[in-house]
C-alpha cells in the first residue's frame, strides 16, 4: 500500500516511480522483502518462544526418532503469518477485495492453528483443539470466504462456473440458475458455498498433514506457492490469459503480490526449518498456509488444478483417510506402515533427509504439471 501511494502521489513528478504500478516489480520485491523479514527476525521468534517454553509436544506412536526433537520452538507459523501480510500490505493495492479475501484467510486460518497449538503447550500434551472443533471453525471461515466471492459475483469481478483442465469449453455452473426465480433461490448457492467449504478446509488439513518432518511442508509451499504466482499473474494479464483461453480477471493480478510474499516467506522460514529444525511451524503456520494456497486457487478459477498444484499435500491427506478406513472396516488392518505417507517411508528404511528432499522433487513434477495444463488445455 506504501509503495502504491508513492506511484500515485509522485508520478506526476518523477516519471521514474512509475515502476510501482508493474505487478512484476512489485511481485519481486514483496518476494525479497517477505524473506528480509523471515531471516531477520527469525531469531528473536526462536528466543521468544524458548523463553516462553513453547516447545513441541512429540506424538508418543510416532517413530521412535522424532522424540528428540521434543522442546524445539513451535507456533513459529506466526513468523510465516508476519512475513506474508507485511509485505503483501506495503506492495499491494488495498483497494482490491481479493487481496482482503486471501490476507483473511490467511488471519484467519492462522487463528485456528494458533488456538490449537497454544493448548497444546498450556496442557502440555501433542492434543489441541478437537477435531470436531478444529472442522467447525474451518468451515465457517471458509463459509464465509465463499459468502464474500458471491457477493464479488454481483458485482462482475468473480464468476461461479469452474474451469476444467483439458476442457476449455466445459465451464459448468456452481450456481442452481432454475432455483434463482424461485421461493428457494438462496439454494441456489448452496452447491457453490459447499464446494468452496470443501475446497478451502482440505487443503488447509492436507497441509497440517504434511508438517511432520524438518523443512517438509514448507519447502512444498514454496513450490506450490510459486505456481500459484505464475498462474494468478497470467489469470490477470489481458495477452496471456487470452491466449492460453482462461477467463480473464484483471482484479486478481494484485493477487500475484501475495503469492511472492508467500514464496519469500516460506524461503525465509525454511531457512530456520531445514534439518534440523530450529523452529516448527505448528498448527499456526500449517492451517494458515493451506487456507491461503485454496484461497487464491479459488480466487482464480483454479480449483481443480489445486491438487496437482499441492500434489505431494494431496497424497499425505489420502494415505491418512485410507489409513484410518482401512483399519476401521478391516479389523484393524493398516494399509501403511504408519501415516500420514512420509511417515511409512521413514519407517521402511529412508532417511528423514531423504524423505523429504524426495518428496520436494515430486511437489516440484505435480508443480509444472499443473503449469503445463494451461497451453494442453
Amino acid at each position: 500500500m506504501l509503495f502504491w501511494l508513492l506511484y500515485q502521489k509522485l508520478f506526476p513528478y518523477f516519471p521514474f516511480f512509475r515502476i510501482f504500478r508493474y505487478v512484476t516489480f512489485r511481485c519481486v520485491f514483496a518476494s525479497l522483502t517477505a524473506l528480509a523479514i523471515g531471516l531477520l527476525i527469525g531469531p528473536f521468534v526462536i528466543d521468544r518462544l524458548r523463553q516462553f517454553q513453547i516447545g513441541q509436544y512429540i506424538r508418543e506412536e510416532g517413530p521412535q526418532s522424532h522424540q528428540k526433537k521434543g522442546g524445539t520452538p513451535t507456533m513459529g507459523g506466526v513468523l510465516i503469518c508476519i512475513s506474508i501480510l507485511v509485505p503483501t500490505l506495503l506492495w499491494s493495492n488495498l483497494s482490491n477485495a481479493f487481496v482482503w479475501l486471501v490476507m483473511f484467510a490467511t488471519v484467519a486460518f492462522g487463528a485456528i492453528g494458533f488456538a490449537d497449538d497454544y493448548i497444546k503447550v498450556v496442557h502440555k500434551r501433542n492434543l489441541g483443539l478437537t477435531s470436531k472443533q478444529k472442522l467447525l471453525l474451518q468451515f465457517l471461515v471458509s463459509g464465509a470466504i465463499a459468502v464474500a466471492l458471491l457477493v464479488l459475483r454481483m458485482d462482475g469481478g468473480y464468476s461461479t462456473r469452474l474451469v476444467v483442465p483439458f476442457l476449455k469449453n466445459l465451464r459448468p455452473n456452481l450456481i442452481i440458475d432454475s432455483l434463482m426465480s424461485t421461493h428457494f433461490w438462496p439454494l441456489a448457492f448452496l452447491p457453490f458455498v459447499l464446494f468452496v467449504m470443501f475446497v478451502i478446509t482440505g487443503s488447509s488439513n492436507a497441509v497440517n498433514l504434511t508438517d511432520g518432518l524438518d523443512g517438509l511442508a514448507i519447502g512444498c509451499t514454496i513450490i506450490a506457492a510459486g505456481a500459484l504466482t505464475m498462474l494468478t499473474y497470467v489469470s490477470g494479464h489481458a495477452v496471456f490469459s487470452d491466449y492460453l483461453e482462461l477467463q480473464r480477471m484483471p482484479a486478481v493480478s494484485e493477487l500475484t503480490i501475495f503469492c511472492g510474499a508467500m514464496v519469500g516467506a516460506s524461503i525465509g522460514f525454511l531457512w530456520y526449518n531445514a534439518h534440523p529444525a530450529e523452529i516448527f511451524m505448528g498448527d499456526v503456520g500449517s492451517l494458515a498456509l493451506g487456507g491461503a494456497i485454496a484461497t487464491v486457487a479459488v480466487c482464480i478459477k483454479q480449483e481443480l488444478l489445486l491438487p496437482f498444484i499441492g500434489g505431494v499435500f494431496l497424497l499425505e491427506a489420502i494415505s491418512v483417510l485410507l489409513q484410518v478406513g482401512s483399519y476401521k472396516l478391516r479389523g484393524g488392518k493398516r494399509i501403511f506402515r504408519m501415516a500420514p505417507l512420509h511417515h511409512h517411508f521413514e519407517l521402511g528404511g529412508w532417511s528423514e533427509s531423504k524423505v523429504i528432499a524426495r518428496f520436494w522433487i515430486l511437489a516440484l513434477v505435480f508443480a509444472l504439471f499443473a503449469l503445463t495444463t494451461l497451453k494442453l488445455r
